[in-house]
């Protein structure tokens, strides 16, 4: 690792994320003195809470996958933080799909389970979902070989790439379109084998099958899991491996810029003009952002930039964060998730928002998911519905300071809620009128929280060229400069988490060693 700066830092960090916590509590375990900055005004990136008129919601966190208790990211979760983070399981149904007119299918786990699950649901077709399931666990396995090599040296990562060349060709560079055409011309077969894309923000047409794999697989291998106390947990039980090792997390300090010198990341300034130095520099705030917002301009490395700026963001999103006092489950309300698609086309974003309503959207109950949870004695529960969309409906807005913008972006907003919430009152009449609160946040909410380019939930888009790029490993071309996060890896709080340590190893091999698991 490069010599700690005379200002006492080894490392900094510039983002709060999953990917940003981790790199800098793994430096933390093995006696480094790193500093966490966070431009948002609560540490935690998409895993932080927030509350409004008595309620809580995750910014970002629906479900989580590989963090059974027999899984390496958990025993990993462990060693980063200061006291265990606890998780609920789901149970065996997780996800219910609503396609069209058709009943909504139950998920469970695991894969013979949901093979089941499909074969009861379209009978004629076993040997369809025979091959899907094998379908997944093959993608899944190319997925975790293509990742793998983010950490190896690139002559290495280069032969292992060819030595599973026939794997990556057909499930890397395949969408997970594609690979569905090539098993069935059901096509609500089709539909219920894609339907669960959002997961990890790539368009069926778009996605690498074995992205779509790799997440969907992994919550049929380990389940699915929150955290006990919701997404704040993260923060609270990892920050402290940082504190007590010397180091400090400050939020409400953006970073303006890199300082390098002699060609070397040798500190950042902040937007309050602190100049901060380091031994290295850490960035969780993705790929794209970093290039975009942290190198001062005309600091070289330009091939590495076009092949970053080559790369297409994620799909967008609303969230209309609800608010219940009553008995939600008598409602209606469930664990599991819900993923609803009324025209039966899975392959959908809210383009033309609100014009007309959602053809695809996603509704989850955090309050049932968290043991921890207690609704007092009105009965207080937290709900959100989900609609991704694309950054041109909020691009007209996106260059005003949100006190400035006009009062057609709250008319917007406002239609927006009430499109939203008259589609879930469709699907669940009796739980709308519990409803005693709700609030929207849109693509600029995403934007103004995490910085991601064009509101991208999940960073850079899963097509086969973001699986197989090279530009994406963490150490970068630029010296002194690190990537962490998801875009290291994948979308997600276990891709997150794989990114930061990728990160932290980068700097500190002996992370490798530490491990466990």
């Amino acid at each position: 690792m490069a010599d700690t700066d005379k200002n006492g830092w080894d490392a900094i960090i510039i983002g709060s994320g999953m990917g940003g916590m981790a790199a800098a509590a793994a430096l933390s375990k093995l006696g480094h003195k790193v500093l966490l900055l966070e431009q948002y005004q609560t540490l935690g990136g998409l895993t932080h809470s927030f509350s409004m008129e008595g309620f809580s919601w995750d910014a970002g966190i629906h479900y989580l996958n590989c963090v059974a208790p027999e899984d390496r990211e958990r025993h990993m979760l462990d060693w980063l933080s200061d006291t265990p983070i606890k998780f609920t399981s789901m149970g065996a149904v997780y996800d219910n799909l609503h396609i069209g007119d058709a009943p909504p299918l139950s998920l469970s786990r695991p894969f013979a389970a949901q093979e089941r699950d499909l074969k009861d649901r379209f009978p004629d077709e076993t040997k369809a979902i025979e091959a899907w399931i094998a379908a997944l666990r093959e993608g899944r396995q190319a997925a975790f070989t293509v990742t793998s090599t983010r950490a190896m040296p690139g002559i290495i990562g280069s032969a292992m790439k060819w030595w599973h060349g026939h794997a990556i060709d057909r499930w890397c560079k395949r969408t997970t379109q594609e690979v569905i055409d090539e098993i069935t011309e059901n096509p609500d077969l089709a539909a219920a084998f894609a339907a669960q894309w959002f997961d990890h923000g790539g368009r069926p047409s778009k996605a690498s099958f074995a992205m779509h794999a790799l997440i969907t697989g992994s919550y049929l291998e380990s389940g699915a899991w929150y955290p006990v106390g919701g997404g704040a947990a993260f923060a609270r039980h990892i920050l402290p491996t940082i504190t007590k090792a010397g180091g400090a997390a400050r939020a409400n300090t953006r970073v303006e810029t890199l300082v390098i010198e002699n060609e070397r990341v040798v500190g950042v300034r902040t937007a309050a003009g602190e100049e901060i130095r380091a031994g290295a520099v850490i960035s969780d705030i993705g790929a794209r952002e970093t290039v975009n917002c942290l190198l001062p301009e005309g600091c070289g490395h330009q091939d590495w930039i076009e092949q970053i700026h080559a790369l297409p963001h994620s799909v967008a999103h609303f969230s209309l964060f609800m608010g219940f006092e009553g008995d939600i489950e008598a409602a209606g309300a469930t664990r599991s998730n819900h993923w609803i698609f009324p025209g039966g086309k899975v392959d959908v974003v809210w383009a033309d928002a609100p014009d007309t309503p959602p053809e695809g959207m996603f509704v989850s109950f955090a309050s049932l998911k968290d043991s921890a949870h207690d609704p007092g004695p009105s009965q207080k529960f937290a709900g959100e519905i989900v609609a991704w969309t694309d950054w041109s409906v909020v691009e007209k807005w996106a260059h005003l300071e949100p006190g400035a913008r006009e009062a057609d972006y709250q008319v917007f907003k406002e239609a927006v809620e009430e499109t939203l919430f008259a589609q879930f009152e469709t699907h669940f009449p009796d739980l709308a009128k519990l409803v005693v609160f709700r609030t929207l946040s849109t693509p600029l909410s995403t934007e103004a929280i995490t910085g991601h380019h064009h509101g991208g939930f999940y960073g850079i888009d899963v097509t086969p060229e973001r699986v197989l790029s090279d530009a994406l490993q963490a150490k970068t071309p630029v010296p002194g400069l690190i990537l962490a996060g998801q875009d290291v890896l994948s979308p997600g709080i276990p891709g997150a988490l794989w990114g930061g340590i990728f990160a932290a190893a980068s700097l500190d091999p002996k992370v490798w060693r530490e491990l466990p698991g």
